[in-house]
C-alpha cells in the first residue's frame, strides 16, 4: 500500500491540504479561501481542509506545511506579510494537535516549498542550483542549492520579492521602499496600469490585465514589462551571488506565459555581464498551483 504524506500550503489568498503519496502523486485535495480576522479563524479554516482531505481514513507518515513567511522552521511560528491575524503564530504545534501523536511535521516557507517541488517533480526536475520564484499577490522564492533546500540562517532564505529594484519606490508591506513586489505583484501590475490610464472595472484584477495585455492593449503590455524588468533585474542579483543555473517561475501572475517571462529572460539578457550568468536558464513552473503541495511533501519523503 502506498504511503501518503500531508501536505499543507497556505498562502493569502488560500489555503490548501492534500495527501500525496511518497512518489509525489496528488490524491486528495481540499481548498478553502484565506479569511481575514483572528489567528483562530485562519486556523479554522486550515482544520476543515486538514479534515477534508482526511475522510478517507488514510494515516500520513508526516506532515509538511509550506507557509507565507516570515517563518521560522526551528520554532514552527510563522508571521506572514499577508495574513495580520498570524504573529509568531505556532503553526507547527497548533497542527499536530489535530493528528496522531508523535508524527513528524516540518515546515518551510512557501517559496522553498515551490521550489522543492518544482526541483522533484517540475520543471526543474535534474538541475542541481536553482531558485524558484512565485509571482502572485505577493512575491516569494526559495532556493535549491546543490540538490537540497536551502534555508538560510533564519528559515526565510529565497525572499527575493523583497529584493530593492527602486530605491525611491513604493512602500512595501514588508516596511521597505521599493521592493520587486511593490513593482511585480498582481495587484502592483493592476495599480500601476491604473495610475497611467488603464481604463477597468472597480473589480480589475491581473488576470483581466493579462488578458488585455495579450489582445494588445499597450498600457497592460507595459505594466507587465515593467514587472518583468523589475523580476529580472532580481534574478540577476541572484545568480551573481548564488551561481544558479535554473530559475523556475511560477504562481497566478506568472501564468501570463510570455507575457512576463519574455521581459524576464530580456533583462538578464541585456543586464547580465558576467560570463558564468550568460547559460542561465529561466523557465515557467510545471506544477501550477500544486508546486507548494507538493514542495511541502517533499519535507517529509526526503527524509524518510
Amino acid at each position: 500500500m502506498d504511503r501518503h504524506v500531508l501536505a499543507i500550503d497556505v498562502g493569502g489568498t488560500k489555503i490548501a491540504a492534500a495527501l500525496i503519496t511518497v512518489d509525489g502523486d496528488i490524491v486528495a485535495r481540499a481548498v478553502r479561501p484565506t479569511p481575514t480576522g483572528d489567528a483562530d479563524t485562519v486556523f479554522d479554516a486550515l482544520t476543515e481542509a486538514v479534515r477534508e482531505v482526511l475522510a478517507s481514513g488514510v494515516e500520513p507518515v508526516g506532515v509538511g506545511i509550506a507557509c507565507a513567511g516570515p517563518v521560522n522552521p526551528e520554532e514552527g511560528t510563522v508571521s506572514p506579510i499577508n495574513i495580520l491575524g498570524w504573529v509568531d503564530f505556532p503553526l507547527a504545534a497548533r497542527v499536530r494537535r489535530l493528528l496522531a501523536p508523535g508524527l513528524p511535521v516540518k515546515l518551510a516557507g512557501d517559496g522553498i516549498c515551490m521550489a522543492l517541488g518544482e526541483h522533484w517533480r517540475g520543471a526543474g526536475q535534474g538541475s542541481r542550483h536553482m531558485l524558484g520564484i512565485v509571482v502572485s499577490t505577493g512575491i516569494g522564492g526559495g532556493m535549491v542549492i546543490d540538490g537540497k533546500p536551502f534555508n538560510g540562517h533564519s528559515g526565510n532564505a529565497g525572499h527575493i520579492g523583497h529584493v530593492i529594484v527602486e530605491p525611491d519606490g513604493r512602500r512595501c508591506p514588508c516596511g521597505g521602499f521599493g521592493c520587486v513586489e511593490t513593482v511585480a505583484a498582481g495587484g502592483a501590475l493592476v495599480r500601476w496600469a491604473l495610475r497611467h490610464g488603464w481604463r477597468a472595472p472597480e473589480d480589475a484584477d491581473a488576470k483581466m490585465l493579462a488578458e488585455l495585455a495579450a489582445a494588445g492593449d499597450p498600457i497592460a503590455r507595459s505594466a507587465f514589462a515593467r514587472g518583468g524588468r523589475a523580476v529580472g533585474l532580481a534574478i540577476i542579483g541572484a545568480a551573481a551571488v548564488v551561481d544558479l543555473e535554473m530559475v523556475v517561475i511560477g504562481g497566478g501572475v506568472a501564468n501570463s506565459g510570455a507575457l512576463l517571462l519574455d521581459p524576464i529572460r530580456r533583462t538578464v539578457k541585456e543586464h547580465a555581464g558576467l560570463r558564468f550568468l550568460h547559460d542561465l536558464r529561466i523557465e515557467g513552473a510545471e506544477l501550477g498551483g500544486e508546486a507548494g503541495l507538493i514542495g511541502a511533501a517533499a519535507l517529509i519523503v526526503t527524509a524518510l
